[in-house]
């Protein structure tokens, strides 16, 4: 992906099948129940008004967030503003948010090879862990997911976090994790619905945006929006990145 062309996703007969089939194979259930109410933030890409803005929003809530990076971006221009670069993850990684890992050239898992989907994973991590960061759990780049991603994603981490909207319950499948979106104009009432079913619920959400700016992307959010939605869900939730969450319910 180029770091300024927005991304279409394939709508093609064989991509709706894939995607299907994705979801029956290679499942890790969650087992037990889900103590909750727990709520997630997190951020796909990393623009870096994301590791800004968006960080700062969490912290004066006394918070903090899942970063899902790709390290091939690093201070690139992008349709979602300039991205923030290794200094900035380590940076958050010390102030006690999460960086997590997507693939270092944001590339599809949905339609690469098994072999493509583990070069490009290991130079991430590679690029990552110059600066002092080990990661744990992935997400999807746009979502998108195989049988085969799955299988080889499988054997690297913790827990695979995919774009469709739901909320973890015992025996959702840990390998593709459901996550809503805050994004577009009616993103942040829509996340409010979602934090308001987990609470009620006492389940897990995961939610995620890209950028945190006034003149927020189609797939982002105003810095305002998202200070009144970590309120919402800190009223009435435990708030904490997704590997927190899934230590304190003794999955991973």
């Amino acid at each position: 992906m180029s770091a300024l062309e927005p991304y279409s996703p394939d709508r093609s007969l064989k991509g709706k099948l894939r995607r299907r089939w994705a979801r029956a194979v290679h499942r890790r259930p969650i087992g037990g129940a889900i103590d909750g109410p727990l709520i997630s933030f997190s951020f796909d890409d990393s623009p870096r008004s994301a590791a800004t803005a968006g960080a700062q929003i969490l912290e004066a809530h006394g918070k903090r967030g899942t970063y899902y990076v790709c390290a091939g971006l690093d201070g690139k221009p992008g349709h979602m503003g300039d991205y923030a670069d290794r200094r900035d993850y380590a940076d958050l990684s010390v102030r006690g948010h999460e960086i997590a890992c997507h693939t270092f050239s944001h590339l599809d898992c949905g339609k690469a090879s098994e072999p493509d989907i583990d070069r490009d994973v290991d130079r991430n991590i590679e690029a990552l862990s110059e600066v002092g960061i080990t990661t744990r759990h992935f997400a999807y780049p746009y979502g998108d997911v195989s049988p085969g991603a799955k299988r080889v994603l499988n054997r690297r981490f913790g827990s695979l976090r995919a774009l469709h909207p739901g909320l973890v319950t015992p025996g959702t499948d840990l390998n593709q994790l459901p996550a809503v979106g805050i994004e577009g104009p009616e993103g942040e009432r829509r996340a409010a619905g979602w934090i308001d079913r987990a609470i009620r619920q006492r389940v897990w959400l995961i939610l995620y945006t890209h950028d945190v700016r006034e003149t927020a992307s189609d797939w982002g959010c105003t810095p305002d929006a998202f200070d009144r939605l970590v309120r919402r869900a800190s009223a009435g939730a435990h708030v904490a990145p997704v590997g927190t969450v899934l230590g304190r319910l003794g999955i991973v």
